[in-house]
């Protein structure tokens, strides 16, 4: 078993995993609804690279010691996109920012981090880089005591995220789009018992 080294991403790492992201979501049902055809790939790309720049800004970005996978943290208490962002988002999205901004997803619990995006380049699948930062990724969540909540519209994910402890609250179909899951994972059962019952300090 290959052992996976997981740290956290810098501003640095932000193109190329933007890259990652493009090439593992080009098929996503999602952002092929929510993004135009036209330079699909480049507008998708870019617009992965804002929102990480973001999370890298607000949260927590994890990435393997290759830059082959990435997952994005992002508490609920994040600050809204800097105008220049919001306003290349904008531009990115075209004609599709009314249909998204009209969208209605079901709330999340309001204390929960937001499990923003993981993706691993596709060549590198199935090597166990997605469960290693995902890994990663929920242990300090755990540390810091916050559930973590994300949405996804490939099907094949759910099962995925369920080993990890996550739970689906709500289906939903978006008129003329794809089926969204939203789902929820609270701290694990070990970090809830590490809290009500801390060690014995060490000397």
């Amino acid at each position: 078993m290959v052992l996976i080294t997981v740290r956290d991403a810098t501003a640095a790492d932000v193109p190329a995993v933007a890259g990652v992201l493009a090439r593992a979501f080009d098929d996503y049902p999602w952002t092929r609804w929510s993004v135009p055809a036209d330079r699909y790939r480049q507008r998708l790309e870019e617009l992965q690279a804002i929102y990480l720049g973001h999370a890298v800004d607000c949260g927590l970005v994890v990435v393997d010691e290759n830059g082959q996978g990435v997952a994005a943290f992002v508490p609920p208490d994040a600050p809204e996109l800097s105008p220049d962002r919001q306003q290349r988002v904008g531009e990115l999205l075209g004609d599709r920012l009314e249909m998204l901004m009209a969208t209605h997803l079901p709330s999340r619990p309001s204390a929960s981090w937001d499990l923003a995006t993981i993706g691993v380049e596709p060549d590198s699948w199935g090597m166990g880089i997605a469960s290693a930062i995902l890994t990663e990724g929920l242990r300090r969540m755990d540390s810091l005591g916050h559930a973590v909540s994300l949405e996804t519209s490939d099907p094949r994910n759910v099962a995925l995220y369920r080993r990890f402890g996550f739970g689906v609250i709500s289906e939903t179909q978006v008129p003329n789009g794809p089926a969204v899951s939203t789902m929820v994972r609270k701290r694990s059962a070990e970090a809830q018992r590490r809290s009500a019952f801390p060690e014995a300090p060490t000397h």
